[in-house]
């Protein structure tokens, strides 16, 4: 598999799962009565993701720091988004 062919799968997969995420995070907000603030203060990074994705998926031009960041980002947004969800929460009621 040629790594330019690798670099734009993944950099598709960031940006369907950002989109995804914030489509969820909204979708939660309007009908599952959830936390409003705390939940779209966590999918800004997601929505930004999904902004610049797409200008790249628009040009066809795509980077490795794109790939790097977006996969550290989320990773660690997923793995600590149930406590930071609770102390944003608590933070701003």
């Amino acid at each position: 598999m040629p790594t330019n062919n690798l670099k734009a799968i993944i950099s598709k997969i960031i940006l369907f799962y950002s989109v995804f995420f914030v489509v969820m995070k909204v979708i939660a907000i309007l009908f599952e009565n959830a936390w409003p603030l705390p939940n779209l203060i966590l999918a800004i990074p997601f929505l930004i993701f999904a902004i610049i994705g797409g200008l790249m998926m628009k040009k066809e031009t795509y980077s490795w720091i794109y790939v790097i960041i977006g996969v550290i980002v989320i990773s660690a947004l997923r793995y600590y988004e149930a406590s930071w969800m609770v102390s944003l929460h608590e933070y701003f009621s």
